[in-house]
């Protein structure tokens, strides 16, 4: 059990719907918002803070075209009033060693 106001790791396997879902659905607000087009990939890691809800920090992989990106997404879910909000969707890494193509 989380302790109140404690963030704790989240037990994170590659079965895990529902982290994955709440991944899925800060990559769509963050595309939304940006009009951008991140494609989610995969969770990389997750914890969690019992607040009033459940405040989940998730480290998330995309694809924004050919470059692999990750970031950091705070996403504050209350289930009893079906409600979730993504509160912060920041880049952490931009992976941008793909080689460059020249012609010459």
């Amino acid at each position: 059990m989380a302790t109140l106001g404690g963030i704790t790791e989240v037990e994170y396997t590659q079965n895990s719907v529902e982290i994955d879902n709440l991944a899925l659905f800060a990559v769509q607000d963050h595309n939304i918002k940006q009009n951008a087009v991140l494609e989610f990939v995969r969770v990389l890691s997750a914890k969690k803070q019992v607040v009033s809800g459940t405040l989940y920090y998730i480290t998330l992989e995309t694809k924004d075209g050919d470059k692999q990106k990750v970031y950091e997404a705070k996403v504050l879910e209350k289930p009893w009033l079906n409600f979730k909000e993504v509160q912060e969707f920041k880049l952490v890494s931009d992976n941008d060693d793909a080689p460059s193509v020249s012609s010459t």
